[in-house]
């Protein structure tokens, strides 16, 4: 008997016929001699009606308070599918996050899983039941409730199939697994079966929406399978991408698909004092007010001793403006220049372990580009990436090129 936790998105659990299916998938996998547990997002389009809730009444309010709205959605989810449960005769039990005791920090809006109290879940399993867990949401020592951000209900999924020992982590979407590139910008991307954690990692922090980042992370770092699969599926035998160890995938290619983003900003700071310690100056501040910083550069300094240099990095889109009013207050501490903004960029990034052992992988990359006439802004490598910014406009066309020049379409 195999231990499953599976994981549905918003869209699978859209509707009251969509949460029925979920539930008639789940009592196949019960009926196959297995336990499962499940866990849910709210139903499509659910959060971004509290959000314009929240929006409407106060905006920059307390985030305690953002996350005891927030959290109400999954809780509806929960007890609809063990609803549906009971109804086909399977016996259900749903949890929320509190519940279950899925104790976080208290970086409320963004909170980070610090231990999960599986007793209870494990004692309804060994009772026969479903059990059915709300995604996103956690609770804090002193009992405040969290959400964990956007695609947080994966960060749950994988987060419970680590404390609970499970054998898979299955992540179902509205996709059948992961492709070379997003198919809605190149239709011509392919399906790939088979995906180290890594690679999978690197595209996830790149952009690749089909995986939260953070539930990659957690997958990554206790060696936990998760297959992503379609929930449109319904006999359980179409395409899907395990997403495994390393070593059971093949590295003679040397690029397995190309992730990009369109939301990140640049920030630049000009003429700051080129001396030790002026990077945390800058990006102290920064880090202290939550803001996570994806790629950075520091120019060469001019006019040797006591000269300057320019700074540059870059935020998500949704830091901004929060990350704009503390490097105005930060310029004028430390006496640069000035700063400057650019909200209309791209990153594009080429992902695969077989770089390792291919050469001219990112002199090919940036040739490309260069032939198309798109100018690069940023560059940041891994032993497995090479990711670069570019202007917001060229990204769909960077997409296809790159996808084309190193033999991924199908």
């Amino acid at each position: 008997m195999a231990l499953i936790v599976q994981k549905y998105g918003g869209t699978s659990v859209g509707s009251p016929e969509r949460i029925a299916a979920v539930a008639d998938r789940v009592i196949r996998w019960r009926q196959k001699g297995n336990d499962v547990v499940v866990v849910v997002s709210a139903m499509s389009g659910e959060t971004n009606k509290l959000v314009a809730l929240i929006n409407a009444v106060n905006p920059t309010g307390s985030e305690r308070e953002k996350d005891a709205i927030l959290a109400t959605g999954e809780q509806v989810t929960i007890g609809l599918l063990a609803l549906a449960l009971e109804k086909k005769g399977q016996p259900a039990r749903s949890y929320t996050g509190g519940q279950v005791r899925i104790l976080t920090d208290d970086a409320h809006t963004k909170a980070r899983i610090m231990d999960i109290d599986g007793s209870a879940i494990r004692k309804d399993l060994s009772e026969g039941k479903v059990v059915v867990v709300a995604g996103f949401q956690g609770v804090t020592a002193d009992g405040s409730i969290t959400t964990l951000g956007r695609g947080g209900s994966d960060t749950t999924g994988v987060a419970l199939a680590v404390a609970l020992k499970a054998d898979e982590c299955q992540i179902y979407t509205d996709v059948d697994g992961v492709y070379t590139t997003d198919p809605r910008i190149e239709p011509k991307a392919k399906h790939i079966p088979v995906l180290s954690l890594e690679e999978m990692l690197e595209m996830a922090s790149q952009g690749s929406k089909v995986l939260q980042i953070r539930s990659v992370e957690f997958a990554y770092k206790y060696d936990m399978p998760i297959r992503v699969l379609s929930s449109f599926d319904e006999t359980d035998e179409g395409k899907s991408t395990l997403v495994t160890r390393e070593d059971e995938v093949m590295e003679e290619v040397s690029v397995r698909g190309i992730a990009f983003n369109r939301d990140e900003a640049q920030l630049t700071v000009k003429g700051v004092p080129d001396r030790p310690g002026v990077a945390y100056q800058i990006l102290g501040p920064i880090s202290e007010a939550n803001v996570e910083v994806d790629m950075i550069v520091q120019n060469v300094g001019v006019g040797g001793a006591g000269g300057t240099t320019d700074f540059t990095f870059t935020v998500h889109k949704n830091d901004y403006t929060k990350a704009t009013q503390i490097l105005a207050r930060t310029c004028e501490a430390l006496g640069a220049k000035g700063w400057e903004g650019d909200e209309n960029i791209a990153k594009v990034a080429i992902v695969g372990a077989g770089m390792r052992s291919h050469a001219g992988v990112a002199s090919k990359m940036f040739k490309v580009l260069a032939d198309e006439g798109i100018n690069i802004h940023m560059i940041s490598t891994s032993e497995i990436k090479v990711a670069v910014v570019i202007d917001e406009k060229y990204l769909e066309l960077a997409v296809r090129v790159l996808h084309k020049a190193f033999g991924l379409s199908a």
